[in-house]
Formats: structure tokens, C-alpha cells, sequence
């Protein structure tokens, strides 16, 4: 891997200023020598493009941009008739790390091909953008990516800037280290070269965002469903106390025998004589009844007996109270 070295009027990375550049006194430039290389970048824009436009006609594998995913595209500053070609390739999304005066292509026409548009100004050569406008060019291409929408991140040559960018998506959404990425990024478009601040730039987004924070990841973030709601119509409500819980391991180990049998036996005989008990004793009542109060006998209230009813099944249908609360005796 090549990182074009810096000489005296490079900087280092710094941070950004109002208008979105590298502070010059971080950098350790004086006043004189940024204005110095912002009238080179200005002078140098138009040879340097036509340079690179005439490259791309005459050599087949110096190409305007580049594919990196499936949906990044990485390459230089694209002009008003590629914009339409952008968005027939699916292109919904454009980041421009150009200064104004690179700028060929007018806002209001992304606008009308429905493309959104992301600008981060950035110095050329030796400047690389501010940590805070990595994170929003990151975000920008991720949300894109998630809905299946393709980004184009350009500078003027698709070399420098627009790479750092580049590069600081992959270390964050793609699993790579800073090398492993330039690496993948050159061998998609082999004309990439950055300045150290670029490099240092791309260093230290690793170091913050990746390493200390964590990448971004869908499994940091589990989709959880709600469960079905279940039907209680025909369900009965029971207290807690109303009912005990039989786990398959409390019958483990339980065979049936003829002790068991035995004692299903004496249970229903106990039952037997328990409900004969009750049966003669309603039947004692009712008589009881019938001698000392006839007038107050229950009668059957269809009156389809024509007579006093005191039998078992004529109890158990009309709710005789000495079936329901014990025996009624008035005296």
C-alpha cells in the first residue's frame, strides 16, 4: 500500500472550521501558506480535469467511477450530462466532497431527477474532511444501502477525498481494518492515492467509531415481535388455588398396580355410601315433612305429578334444599 507523503505545505488532520474545512492552525500552516494552496487548487482544477477527461477517452481502464458494492459507487466529479446516466443505473443518493468552484453540476438539477444530494466542501491535495462530516458521508451511503439505493461519492478525481470516505464506510459497515479496505478499494479503482492526513483521517475514524464504540450491526439491534393475541372466549377463568400444576417429572417413575386399583376401589365405595347417606336422609326430611307440615310441601310447579314430589330424581331437579344446605326442619 502507497500513501503519498507529505512535504512542507501539507498538513496533518485537524478539525473542521465554520465552513466545513481543516483548521490551519491545527495543521500548523500559516495564514499565507493555506491561501497558497487553495490558489493552486484553484489554478490547477481545469488542467488536472481536462487531463483526466482526456485519459478516460484514450485508455479503456481509466474510468470516470468505479463500482465498490453494490450499491457505492466511487469516482470523480461527474458532469451535468452524467446525471441522467446516474440515475438510469440506480443512483439515488450523491456526495460531493468539492469546494465550490469544482462543483460542475447545479443542485436543482438533482433535485429534478428526484437524486438527493450530500456536500461536504473539502480543500484538495492534502486536506481530508472533518470527523464530523466522515459520520454524516457514512450515514448518508448506510441508510441508502439499507433500502437498496446506490451512493456516488465523488471529489474531483475520485482519488483523495472521496476515498477517505470511502474507506471509513467499509471499516464501519463492511468488517474491514483501514488496510484491509484500502487494499479492496484499490483493487476496484487502482488510481486511488491519499495524502497522509487522509490516511490519518481514516486511522482515527477506525479508532473511535469502530474500535472504541463498536460496529454497526443489525444483530445489536433484534427485531422483536409482539406474541399473537390469544382468543379467551371460551375460556374459563380459574383461581390460583383452584388447580395444581403436574409436571411429566412428578410421574416419573409411576407404575399402576392393584394397590392402586384398591384404592380407587374404597374411594368410590366411600362415595357410594356418602351420596346413599344423603339420599336417605332427604327422604327422612321429605317424610318428616309431610307428616308435621303438608300444607308447605314443595310441589312440582308444572303439576304434571299430581302429587307431592319427594323421590331422588324429582330432588335432584327441582334443587331440594336438603340435597342443596343439609336438612330443613321447621317446626
Amino acid at each position: 500500500m502507497h500513501i503519498e507523503e507529505l512535504n512542507e505545505g501539507c498538513p496533518a488532520i485537524g478539525e473542521e472550521e465554520e465552513e466545513g474545512l481543516v483548521s490551519a492552525e491545527l495543521l500548523g500552516l500559516s495564514g499565507a501558506k493555506r491561501v497558497a494552496v487553495g490558489v493552486g487548487a484553484r489554478l490547477l482544477f481545469y488542467p488536472t480535469l481536462l487531463y483526466n477527461v482526456v485519459r478516460n477517452k484514450i485508455q479503456t481502464e481509466f474510468r470516470w467511477w468505479d463500482p465498490i458494492d453494490q450499491f457505492l459507487l466511487l469516482g470523480a466529479v461527474p458532469f451535468p450530462s452524467d446525471v441522467p446516466f446516474l440515475k438510469q443505473i440506480g443512483v439515488s443518493g450523491v456526495i460531493t466532497l468539492n469546494e465550490p468552484y469544482e462543483t460542475l453540476v447545479p443542485p436543482s438539477l438533482y433535485i429534478a431527477y428526484g437524486i438527493e444530494h450530500l456536500v461536504i466542501p473539502t480543500r484538495d491535495y492534502c486536506f481530508a474532511p472533518s470527523f464530523r462530516d466522515i459520520c454524516k458521508a457514512v450515514d448518508f451511503i448506510h441508510s441508502n444501502a439499507s433500502c437498496g439505493k446506490t451512493t456516488y461519492v465523488h471529489c474531483k478525481a475520485g482519488r483523495g477525498r472521496s476515498t477517505t470516505i470511502v474507506l471509513c464506510y467499509l471499516v464501519q459497515h463492511k468488517q474491514m481494518t483501514p488496510t484491509e479496505a484500502y487494499d479492496f478499494v484499490k483493487s476496484r479503482r487502482p488510481r486511488v492515492l491519499l495524502a497522509s492526513p487522509q490516511w490519518q483521517a481514516v486511522q482515527e475514524y477506525y479508532s473511535i467509531q469502530v474500535i472504541k464504540v463498536g460496529r454497526s450491526s443489525c444483530l445489536n439491534y433484534p427485531i422483536i415481535k409482539s406474541p399473537a393475541p390469544i382468543a379467551t372466549r371460551n375460556f374459563v377463568t380459574f383461581e390460583d388455588s383452584s388447580f395444581v400444576l403436574v409436571r411429566k417429572s412428578d410421574l416419573d417413575g409411576y407404575v399402576p398396580d392393584c394397590r392402586a386399583s384398591s384404592v380407587w376401589a374404597e374411594l368410590s365405595l366411600v362415595y357410594r355410601v356418602q351420596f346413599a347417606g344423603q339420599a336417605a336422609l332427604a327422604s327422612l326430611s321429605c317424610l318428616w315433612l309431610r307428616c308435621h307440615s303438608p300444607k308447605e310441601v314443595a310441589v312440582h310447579p308444572d303439576n304434571k305429578l299430581g302429587r307431592e314430589s319427594c323421590s331422588m330424581e324429582d330432588q335432584l331437579r327441582m334443587g331440594h334444599p336438603c340435597l342443596v344446605s343439609g336438612v330443613v326442619v321447621k317446626l
